[in-house]
C-alpha cells in the first residue's frame, strides 16, 4: 500500500489531468463521482497532514488553467468554487458548520435566510458593465484568471449590450455580473444530430457543447449556436451596494439580465432540503441541464463574516444530485435501421443507473462516431445522460483494458433484411436501399402514427412491432382496416376490449387530421412538417398532388428542386399510388380544409418564422394561426422574411434575423398581431 505522501502526489496528478481534459480540452475522461472521490481523498490526506498541502494542489485551486488561445483576464474578485453536499446528512452538517462559525463571529442569535438556485451545468462567465455598457466578458478559468471571450459573448442575445434600469435609474460605474452560459437540451440534441450527419465529432454533453461554442476563435461560429445564459450574482462593483443575494438577483432582473424565475428564498434548513429535492424531481422537465442546487446564505453581511476556507466560500454549498454520468461495460454494439434506411449503431450496456434512470442502451450516432471515440466491445465506458436527451457513450476508459476487448465494424448487409448496404455519394450515413425492409416499414408506421403526423394515441413503437409481426399492419392503409380485426386484437396478450376500442377510436379520429399532416406522415424524404404545409399550398388535394409536376412543386415556399424531385420519385411508384388511393378510400382528409387562395387577414402577404417555445399554443397551432390570419410560415430566416416571432429559449434563427435586420417580436406582440390589435412590424428595407 502506498504512503500518504505518494498517494497525495498520485491524486494531484490524476486531478490535474482530469481538469485539463475537462476545462481546457472540453473532452471529459473521468466520471464526476470518481473525480469527487479523488478530491475528497486528497482533502482528507491534507487535513490529516498539512505538510502534504502543496501550493499547486488542486484543493487550493478553483479550476484548471485557462486556454492560451484567448487573452488572459484577471478577475477583480476571485470566482470561487463550491463545496459539495450529497444528501440530507451532508447538508445538515454544512448548516451546523455555518452556525458554529456564526457563533464564533458573534452572530449566533441572528436569524438567517437561504437562497436556493438551480446549479446550471454550463460554463461560468463574468460580464463587466461600465456605466451600463457591456465592455468585457471572461470565462472563470482558474478562478483568479480567465479567458477574454467578449466578442463571442456579444453574440448571445440573452446578454444585453446595455443595462436597462427602470425609471431612468443611473447604472453603477462598474458592475461585474456572474452567470452560466449553457446550451438548451433540445438544441444540444439537434446540434449533435446535425454534426453526426455531417460526419463531425459530437459533443459529450450540453456543458461541453456550450464551452466549445463559446471558445470558438471566430465569433460567427459562436453566433450559429443558440447559447443562452442564467445570471446568478454580482462580483466586483463600484457604485452598487446590495445587502443580500435575493436583492442582487432582483437588481439583475430589473437591469434586463436573465435570472431563473424559480429561485426561492426560504427560512429553515428543512425548507432548503425540500427545495433541493424539488429541483431534483423536476430536473428532467426543464430545457437545461442541472446537476444540483446551490444553497446560499442570503445576507451579504453574514457572507462576508463567514468568509471562505481554501477553495470554497463557507456561506454557500452545492447540493449535488444523482450523477448524470456513470461507468459501465460496453457489452456490444448493434445497429438499428431507420425509416429512411439509415443504419445507426447503438451501445448495448451493462445496466447502470444514470441520473435516477436505469440505462441499458445509448446512442452512438454513426460509424465515424464509434471510430473517433476509439470504442471497442468489452470496454469500460463513461455514459452520459442529460435530462430527457437520449443517453450516449462519452468514451472508453482505455487504462482499464484487459486485452479481451474487440474492435467493431459496421455490417456490410442490413441486419433487418440482409440486403447489401450502400453509402450514397456525399453522405456520412450507411443505408439499406431495400424499401421493403421490415425495419424501415415499422419505423415508417411509427412516424405515420406519431403526434406530429396522424397523432394516433395508443399506436406506439412496441404495438406497431406486434401488429407487424402478426401480419396485421404492413402499410399505412392497414391501420385503417384494424377495426375488422377487433376480436383478434382483444384476444392478443396485453389487450382488452376497452384498450382495443380506445385504439380504434383514436384511429377513426385521425381521419380528420389536415391533409398536410397526412402528407408529412407518408415519410417522403426531405418532407418535414413545414415543407408539407408548403406543398399543400400548391397541391391542396391528393388529386392536385398526383397531377403536379416537379416544376410546380418547386414553386412552393422553401421547397426547391431537390424536395420536388423527392416527392415526384415517391409518386412515381405504382405501389405508393395504390397506397394513397387506399388512404383516400379509408376516409382520410386528402383535401385541404383551408382556402386555396390568399386569405384576407392581418398577415396577408407576410412571411413569418416562429422560433422558441410559446406559452399560448403549440408550434403547430401557431403555424395554423398564421395561415388563418393570411400569412405563411417558413422554416428558415431569409431576406424575404417579414418578421420573426420569438418565444422562450429561441434558437439560431434569432441571431440570423438580427444579422439580416429582420424584425423580431415577442409572444405578447405576436398574439396582438394575430388578433389585429397591433400592426405587423415594418421592415427597414434600407437596413436589410
Amino acid at each position: 500500500m502506498s504512503s500518504p505522501r505518494a498517494r497525495a502526489a498520485e491524486l494531484r496528478d490524476l486531478i490535474d489531468a482530469a481538469n485539463h481534459d475537462y476545462y481546457v480540452l472540453d473532452q471529459p475522461t473521468v466520471d464526476d463521482v470518481v473525480y469527487d472521490d479523488w478530491m475528497r481523498e486528497l482533502e482528507a490526506l491534507e487535513a490529516a497532514d498539512p505538510e502534504l498541502r502543496t501550493p499547486d494542489s488542486p484543493t487550493q485551486r478553483v479550476g484548471a488553467a485557462p486556454s492560451e488561445r484567448f487573452a488572459p483576464v484577471t478577475h477583480r474578485r476571485p470566482m470561487l468554487s463550491l463545496a459539495n453536499a450529497r444528501g440530507r446528512d451532508e447538508l445538515i452538517a454544512w448548516h451546523r458548520r455555518v452556525r458554529t462559525v456564526m457563533e464564533q463571529e458573534g452572530l449566533g442569535e441572528r436569524e438567517i435566510e437561504f437562497v436556493v438556485e438551480p446549479k446550471i451545468d454550463g460554463l461560468a462567465i463574468s460580464l463587466i458593465y461600465e456605466d451600463g455598457l457591456f465592455v468585457q466578458g471572461a470565462t472563470r478559468g482558474d478562478g483568479v484568471m480567465g479567458e477574454d471571450v467578449t466578442a463571442n459573448l456579444r453574440t448571445i442575445r440573452a446578454i444585453p449590450q446595455r443595462l436597462r434600469l427602470p425609471g431612468g435609474q443611473a447604472p453603477p460605474a462598474v458592475v461585474e455580473v456572474r452567470g452560466e452560459v449553457y446550451l438548451p437540451l433540445a438544441a444540444f440534441a439537434e446540434l449533435n444530430a446535425t454534426r453526426a450527419e455531417a460526419g463531425l465529432a459530437t459533443f459529450a454533453n450540453p456543458r461541453n457543447s456550450a464551452a466549445g461554442s463559446l471558445r470558438q476563435m471566430d465569433p460567427a461560429a459562436t453566433a450559429e449556436r443558440p447559447l443562452s445564459i442564467w445570471c446568478y450574482g454580482v462580483g466586483y462593483t463600484d457604485g452598487l451596494v446590495v445587502r443580500s443575494q435575493s436583492e442582487a438577483l432582483e437588481w439583475l432582473r430589473a437591469a434586463g439580465l436573465r435570472v431563473n424565475p424559480e429561485i426561492r428564498v426560504v427560512r429553515t434548513i428543512d425548507e432548503v432540503q425540500s427545495e433541493c429535492e424539488g429541483w431534483e424531481a423536476r430536473r428532467g422537465s426543464v430545457d437545461y441541464d442541472i446537476d444540483g442546487a446551490v444553497v446560499k446564505i442570503d445576507d451579504v453581511g453574514v457572507q462576508d463574516r463567514l468568509g471562505a476556507v481554501g477553495r470554497a466560500p463557507r456561506w454557500a454549498i452545492a447540493y449535488k444530485f444523482a450523477p448524470t454520468t456513470a461507468i459501465t461495460t460496453l457489452n456490444d454494439i448493434m445497429v438499428s435501421v431507420g425509416r429512411t434506411g439509415a443504419l445507426v449503431p447503438f451501445a448495448v450496456l451493462e445496466p447502470v443507473s444514470v441520473g435516477g434512470a436505469t440505462v441499458k442502451l445509448a446512442t452512438l450516432h454513426n460509424q465515424e462516431d464509434v471510430a473517433r471515440k476509439g470504442l471497442m466491445v468489452g470496454d469500460r465506458v463513461i455514459v452520459q445522460r442529460a435530462g430527457d436527451v437520449i443517453p450516449q457513450v462519452v468514451g472508453p476508459l482505455t487504462q482499464e483494458r484487459t486485452g479481451d476487448e474487440r474492435p467493431w465494424v459496421m455490417p456490410d448487409h442490413c441486419p433487418a433484411c440482409g440486403t447489401p448496404v450502400v453509402q450514397p455519394e456525399g453522405e456520412v450515413q450507411i443505408r439499406c436501399p431495400n424499401r421493403s425492409c421490415p425495419a424501415q416499414i415499422q419505423q415508417g408506421l411509427f412516424h405515420f402514427a406519431s403526434r406530429g403526423a396522424m397523432d394516433i394515441e395508443g399506436l406506439g413503437e412496441k404495438t406497431i412491432q406486434r401488429f407487424f409481426d402478426e401480419g396485421l399492419v404492413t402499410s399505412f392503409a392497414d391501420i385503417y382496416d384494424l377495426h375488422r380485426h377487433r376480436e383478434r386484437l382483444i384476444a392478443m396478450e396485453g389487450f382488452k376490449d376497452v384498450s382495443v376500442d380506445n385504439l380504434l377510436a383514436a384511429i377513426e379520429a385521425s381521419k380528420s387530421r389536415p391533409w398536410s399532416r397526412a402528407l408529412y406522415g407518408l415519410g417522403i424524404r426531405h418532407v418535414g412538417d413545414v415543407t408539407a404545409e408548403a406543398l399543400v399550398a400548391v397541391a391542396p388535394s391528393l388529386d392536385a398532388l398526383l397531377e403536379a409536376d416537379a416544376d410546380a412543386l418547386a414553386q412552393a415556399e422553401g421547397v426547391g428542386p431537390v424536395v420536388a424531385e423527392s416527392v415526384m420519385e415517391f409518386l412515381s411508384s405504382p405501389a405508393n399510388r395504390e397506397l394513397l388511393e387506399r388512404l383516400r378510400a379509408a376516409g382520410l382528409m386528402v383535401v385541404s380544409e383551408g382556402p386555396t387562395g390568399p386569405v384576407d387577414g392581418p398577415l396577408t402577404g407576410l412571411s413569418v418564422v416562429i422560433t422558441g417555445g410559446l406559452a399560448a399554443f403549440s408550434r403547430d397551432d401557431a403555424k395554423r394561426a398564421v395561415v388563418a390570419a393570411g400569412g405563411k410560415v417558413t422554416g428558415s430566416v431569409s431576406r424575404s422574411t417579414s418578421f420573426v416571432a420569438a418565444g422562450a429559449d429561441p434558437g439560431s434563427k434569432l441571431q440570423k434575423a438580427e444579422s439580416l435586420k429582420v424584425p423580431v417580436v415577442d409572444e405578447e406582440a405576436f398574439l396582438e398581431i394575430l388578433d389585429g390589435r397591433r400592426p405587423p412590424p415594418v421592415r427597414d428595407e434600407a437596413a436589410g
